[in-house]
């Protein structure tokens, strides 16, 4: 990855400093979830844990965390995995669906964990991607709160597809 972002999603999976910045990076640089004050855990090629606080702006009329901040932070927790693993500069990823399904009412911070092990990613992305203009990948990812209740259960597809045959202007 060239670009910042990238850099320091690389350098995030050992140290908690670039980890720090690439938080405030990505806080600044998107600006819808800045309010739910986001905060990624753990980074790897493998995994990525996102942290969603209990704090007034994530909560709901019922004081619970919102279904919103929810989705929000297992979309944000795959799409950081994709990035991480495919890079910015040969493939765009973006969403194109969501779908989340509720268990529980949240009522302490949320963690959403999404896994992708090597051999599941060039299964699901890599090979197809060989063969074909764009993939569509189902990231499934699992939020818990703190006593480790699963709130939800978020089903996010992606579409990947190389820049080279992107047809929109960036």
């Amino acid at each position: 990855m060239d670009d910042l972002a990238g850099k320091l999603l690389a350098q995030a999976e050992h140290s908690p400093l670039k980890r720090g910045l690439l938080n405030k990076l990505l806080a600044r640089t998107i600006p819808f979830n800045r309010p739910h004050k986001l905060d990624i855990k753990v980074v790897s090629t493998q995994k990525v844990q996102v942290r969603l606080p209990y704090r007034k702006s994530n909560l709901n009329h019922v004081r619970g965390l919102h279904a919103c901040g929810l989705a929000t932070a297992a979309e944000y927790t795959s799409g950081l995995l994709l990035l991480r693993r495919l890079g910015t500069d040969r493939y765009r990823i973006i969403m194109k669906s969501l779908n989340v399904e509720y268990m529980y009412q949240g009522k302490s911070d949320a963690t959403a964990n999404f896994e992708l092990s090597d051999a599941e990613f060039e299964e699901a992305i890599i090979k197809p991607l060989g063969g074909s203009e764009s993939v569509l990948f189902d990231a499934i990812v699992d939020v818990h709160d703190e006593q480790q209740n699963l709130l939800c259960t978020a089903t996010i597809t992606w579409q990947i597809k190389p820049w080279k045959l992107v047809k929109t202007k960036t």
